[in-house]
């Protein structure tokens, strides 16, 4: 029998080369599935599921756990939304630091890490982001947490249409579809995004939440950045946080959500729920659309070349120096925003209010950097 031409035999191994690479990258991608361990601190006292709130949405992607913190004192009740945005790791990384941190003297603190479970299942394509990042904490343990999309899972939400009438009536470009941010109030029987903010909505009202606050970062030279997005009812609170951060050394902007632009947290939150709805932001050079290579690296230290080269052109809408800005600051600002924003509407209501202990200062997150206030690995 003749031997296979040498073309036969490179074209095979080519062939299983191929098969075997894109079987590790799918088996990579898959894992994305496996959620990140959270650890809640001895202050907890009880555990939902967002279904609990709405029961369209169990045995969904898009269900997410919901940690409750009672005080033993009546009050206020306070909401903590991470992970609107799962490409926006300051803003999930600061619910889970309160979530494994805090306990409660009066009033409630709810917190939903990871409010869209299911963009932390896939990754923005094209955008070559790292699936993964890593924090190490004191005890020498890591920490590992996913870097995912904005956008629902296309998996789990198929297809988009071209154009998208949301819940409140706005009309967005189809992909707007699967942007938690822009589904409000919702609908319980749309899309998964619309069940997804229809049971943050049944959440708000079953809870009697007062205060919510949604975290988020964006992009350096976007300009709804270090900023403090209010619903009217909200702009007294909103101007006594922005005193209490800039004394406390963070600069912050001020910035009313505009009644036409419908489907936010900040507006359809306080439309539809009469509560005080707040969103708060924080530079992001991994998410930006001027950054290098994206890596982890890239979403810790926040360093990059081309922003610092940017900054020096005036196109951001924030100082960036050559030290970047890292996630303990950004962490750092949201605890800072937290605080102001829970101080202020204490002096605003008396009545209802919300004591936290626990909540890491947010110059001791800067100095010894975000992994010192995550639990070590079990």
């Amino acid at each position: 029998m003749s031997k296979p031409p040498r073309t036969i035999l490179a074209g095979a191994g080519l062939l299983a080369f191929s098969f075997a690479v894109s079987l590790l990258a799918g088996l990579r991608f898959l894992s994305l599935h496996r959620p990140e361990p959270l650890f809640p601190g001895p202050g907890l006292t009880s555990r939902k599921m967002l279904s609990d709130y709405f029961p369209g949405l169990r045995r969904t992607k898009g269900d997410t756990e919901v940690f409750l913190f009672e005080g033993r004192e009546p009050g206020g009740t306070l909401l903590i939304l991470g992970g609107t945005h799962a490409n926006e790791p300051a803003g999930f990384v600061t619910a889970v630091i309160m979530l494994e941190n805090i306990a409660v003297r009066r009033g409630r603190v709810i917190i939903v890490p990871l409010a869209n479970s299911s963009a932390f299942t896939h990754s923005d394509p094209q955008e070559a982001t790292p699936q993964r990042f890593f924090i190490s904490t004191p005890a020498g343990g890591r920490r590992w947490f996913r870097y995912g999309s904005r956008l629902t899972n296309p998996v789990d939400q198929w297809p988009d249409p071209t154009l998208y009438v949301n819940p409140a009536g706005q009309l967005l470009s189809g992909a707007e579809v699967r942007n938690l941010n822009r589904c409000y109030p919702g609908r319980p029987h749309g899309y998964l995004t619309e069940k997804i903010a229809y049971g943050i909505m049944a959440l708000i009202r079953r809870e009697k939440v007062d205060l919510g606050v949604d975290i988020h970062e964006s992009a350096p030279e976007y300009p709804v950045i270090n900023a403090i997005v209010f619903h009217e009812r909200s702009a007294d609170l909103a101007a006594l946080a922005k005193l209490e951060m800039e004394a406390a050394g963070f600069d912050i902007r001020l910035e009313g959500s505009p009644p036409t632009l419908r489907g936010l947290s900040h507006r359809e939150w306080g439309d539809w729920a009469g509560i005080h709805s707040i969103l708060i932001e924080t530079p992001n050079a991994a998410q930006g659309r001027l950054k290098g290579k994206p890596t982890t690296n890239l979403i810790l230290e926040g360093k990059d070349k081309f922003y610092f080269r940017a900054a020096g052109l005036g196109r951001l809408f924030v100082p960036f120096g050559r030290e970047g800005i890292p996630l303990r600051v950004r962490v750092a600002r949201h605890l800072a925003a937290v605080q102001a924003l829970v101080s202020s509407f204490n002096g605003l209501s008396p009545d209802k209010e919300i004591l936290i202990e626990g909540l890491p200062a947010p110059s001791e997150m800067q100095k010894k950097d975000v992994g010192f206030f995550l639990r070590p690995p079990d």
